[in-house]
């Protein structure tokens, strides 16, 4: 965990129905390319710690028998439930609200398990020696973010819409709700911590492998997603703003309308990286 700063269950309190909407979509290819990786073939179980509204898991959840997602946020794993039910998959998918630190939480041992831009959030320690002990011999953790690191083309084509202005946002939300950046009932001044690469290899894990998805698709954006975008973060939570909330919003979109009167905007789709580790044997 960060020095200085507790999780709390207000992290995203009031996110989850953003978040679909507004977070942007892992690189196309993505699930194709782990199945390829971790020779997926429809059996087995797969848990996804922090699950979200079930970006993920769901997008996973026909390569595997059955699928595990666990969230500490209620809310998120209410929306995920119910976007399982309407891909009728709600027959081979399990919710869980329970925090990582819960684990193993009765759930049994998984062939793969993901951390999808939600290890950070955790007593990562602690919490990496359980998932080690959760995976089969020879099972797989797969820590999945956005790539940092994909070069940009030369010369890239232009995008029909202008960009998100995220400087600009960025400073609104600072306007709201203070210069240091917020997380939960705290604030986290130098953001989450970095170095997950230790962390698993200290847990007795073999890795890395890397497998990389480029992406740079141009993708269209309407205020709404970026508005959604915006409050699905949890450094502009909706609970952070209480009353004021609706202002915000009413400025936010005020903005929106400066830089693009049309109300669409064009943004990079980004690559993802997925990082493999192995659990020794099998």
């Amino acid at each position: 965990m960060v020095e200085g700063w507790e999780w709390d269950d207000t992290l995203f309190a009031g996110a989850a129905p953003y978040y679909a909407r507004g977070r942007l979509p892992y690189a196309p290819g993505l699930a194709d390319a782990l199945a390829g990786a971790l020779r997926l073939d429809g059996t087995g179980r797969l848990l996804d710690v922090g699950c979200g509204p079930g970006t993920l898991a769901l997008g996973l959840a026909d390569r595997f028998a059955e699928t595990v997602g666990l969230d500490a946020d209620a809310a998120m794993v209410a929306e995920a439930a119910r976007s399982a039910a309407r891909a009728g998959l709600a027959g081979r998918t399990r919710w869980v609200h329970a925090r990582a630190e819960q684990l193993p939480h009765g759930l049994g041992v998984f062939d793969v398990i993901a951390f999808a831009q939600s290890f950070h959030w955790m007593d990562r320690e602690p919490v990496a020696v359980t998932a080690r002990a959760m995976l089969r011999p020879g099972g797989t953790l797969v820590h999945l973010a956005d790539w940092k690191s994909e070069p940009l083309p030369a010369e890239p084509a232009p995008l029909p819409h202008p960009p998100v202005p995220q400087p600009a946002i960025d400073a609104l939300v600072r306007r709201h709700l203070g210069p240091v950046r917020r997380a939960g009932r705290g604030v986290l001044p130098h953001g989450t911590p970095g170095g997950e690469s230790r962390v698993y290899a200290r847990a007795g894990l073999l890795g890395p492998e890397r497998l990389v998805v480029p992406g740079g698709q141009a993708l269209e954006r309407d205020a709404d997603q970026v508005v959604a975008g915006v409050l699905s973060l949890s450094s502009s939570a909706p609970h952070l703003f209480g009353a004021g909330l609706p202002a915000f919003e009413a400025e936010l979109r005020a903005l929106l309308r400066e830089f693009s009167p049309s109300g669409r905007f064009s943004v990079r789709q980004p690559g993802s990286e997925a990082v493999l580790w192995r659990r020794p044997g099998g």
